[in-house]
């Protein structure tokens, strides 16, 4: 009888939920039954073939505490377990991004151990064999330290930091992430099955690996590995002495970057693949929700992203048997390559998880528009990104805040006016602008957009200028990177948004 290995001393629980214990065990079983002896709560395990869950029932908030797990004469104890707030924190390099590498990560370092917060990081591994195995049994969950910190995901600290300290109880952190993943990693196959409109995902994966062993495909990535580890050695040794270095002179001296490598079974950025080797070790520990950094990896095919990502919050959902489960998201900011033209498809990114955030229940949604970098896709500054996500764990989760708080003004509808045309938005107090308001555009039956002049008057924005009769529709920061300069009140930035108006 074994517990799952996000299960060991030092763990959080959640409070004031059902707690599901569980793991894995022989054919023939005896009886097992999870106790806190502190709490006098126990559970006997309901056992289906090599698998046992118990439920322990709701408990109050509760600094150190043990978790027993007994079958006959075996007992396994976890000591110093806190009862409080469990978060997962899941994306892609945004969420993964080290408190060590982030802006003030040395001195938070040097502070943290005060802080009521702890972590688990689900062992990143391609696939399931020896190697996950052997990771997930040198797992387990951290107390904050100068040193058991360094690798933390950023976001992921300071929203706990900022959350244990508002509710006082312990928070934890489950780091489920990896960089440069698209959320079809993240779902089981059945997922992208099941929608024409994401099933692209799945079919190109198996158009490219049609015809090769699981022996070829393991050949063919090790291989790889081999020449990215080199790769990335030179590209290292470059950026240290030439850190202005284009990518194209990069390219040129270093040779070709290959990633992400070829597809197959070792690729971990194959779709379904870390939905089988992280989701799944992890689901259905009880959380508290979800908080989600993730979308870079999807804008070759921002069109059906909205698709993908509510496909993943009902998995998850499904996964951690929680219909309500709270699910946070990150809006994609200004971000743009030098190298790159203005694509304008990471403003349908946002728009989508916009979208998802209007119409799916129990979602939130940080507005994070001016929290990214021109060339850089990983701002190093992450405290920002973790304070809106906590603002919005106040408003839509524990009921500490309101809207007018946590969120900017959000457009709801245009009204046309003689000199031009009045935008209406909801959650908004007033505006505030660093500058000339700039990245509103309108379109006329030609659909083409044109800029126009815009004025912050009270709770609205009026556009004015040449503007074409009939104004058909409206956008506003509808670009991969620009100076973000509307604001709401409460310091909130203004959102991308599009909207057909007739």
């Amino acid at each position: 009888m074994k517990a799952a290995a996000v299960f060991s001393d030092n763990m959080v629980l959640q409070r004031r939920r059902p707690v599901r214990i569980f793991g894995t065990c022989g054919q023939q079983q005896g009886d097992i039954t999870v106790r806190i002896p502190e709490l006098h709560v126990s559970a006997r395990a309901l056992i289906k073939g090599n698998k046992w869950e118990a439920v322990l029932p709701p408990v109050e908030a509760c600094g150190s505490c043990t978790l027993e797990i007994i079958s006959g004469a075996v007992k396994k104890r976890f000591v110093n377990v806190a009862i409080g707030e469990v978060w997962l924190a899941g994306g892609q390099s945004n969420m993964e991004f080290e408190l060590r590498n982030e802006l003030n990560g040395q001195r938070e370092l040097s502070e943290c151990a005060g802080e009521n917060v702890r972590f688990y990081y689900t062992p990143k591994c391609e696939m399931v064999n020896e190697k996950l195995t052997e990771s997930e049994k040198n797992s387990c969950w951290q107390l904050p330290s100068a040193e058991n910190s360094k690798a933390w995901s950023a976001v992921g600290y300071y929203f706990a930091k900022e959350l244990s300290r508002r509710l006082g109880v312990t928070v934890g952190v489950i780091g489920c992430n990896w960089g440069g993943t698209s959320a079809s990693a993240w779902v089981p196959r059945q997922a992208l099955e099941n929608d024409s409109r994401i099933r692209l995902y799945i079919d190109e994966y198996d158009e490219a690996i049609k015809g090769k062993t699981d022996e070829e495909m393991i050949a063919e990535y090790e291989e790889y590995g081999s020449y990215q580890w080199g790769w990335e050695q030179r590209r290292q040794k470059l950026y240290a002495e030439r850190p202005d270095v284009s990518w194209a002179e990069t390219l040129e001296i270093c040779g070709e970057n290959r990633f992400p490598g070829p597809p197959g079974i070792m690729n971990p950025m194959r779709p379904c693949g870390l939905y089988e080797t992280m989701i799944s070790r992890i689901a259905p520990y009880t959380l508290g929700g979800v908080i989600y950094y993730q979308g870079e990896s999807d804008d070759h095919r921002p069109d059906t992203y909205e698709v993908l990502l509510k496909a993943l919050i009902d998995q998850w959902r499904s996964d951690w048997k929680d219909n309500e489960l709270p699910f946070l998201m990150v809006q994609l900011p200004m971000h743009r390559y030098a190298c790159d033209p203005d694509h304008k498809n990471w403003p349908v990114i946002r728009q989508a998880q916009m979208n998802v955030f209007r119409t799916v229940k129990n979602t939130g949604i940080a507005v994070a528009l001016d929290c990214g970098e021109f060339d850089e896709i990983h701002p190093r500054e992450k405290s920002v990104v973790a304070h809106r996500l906590f603002l919005q764990a106040l408003s839509e989760v524990y009921g500490l805040a309101g809207r007018d708080e946590t969120l900017p003004p959000l457009f709801s509808h245009a009204i046309p006016e003689k000199d031009g045309i009045r935008l209406y938005f909801t959650n908004c107090t007033g505006f505030e602008a660093a500058g000339d308001i700039t990245g509103f555009e309108v379109s006329g039956a030609d659909m083409n957009f044109v800029p126009a002049k815009a004025e912050a008057d009270g709770n609205t924005i009026f556009l004015r200028a040449d503007l074409p009769a009939p104004v058909t529709g409206v956008r506003y920061q509808w670009t991969n990177f620009a100076d973000v300069i509307l604001y709401g009140k409460n310091g909130l930035p203004v959102p991308t948004f599009k909207a057909d108006l007739i």
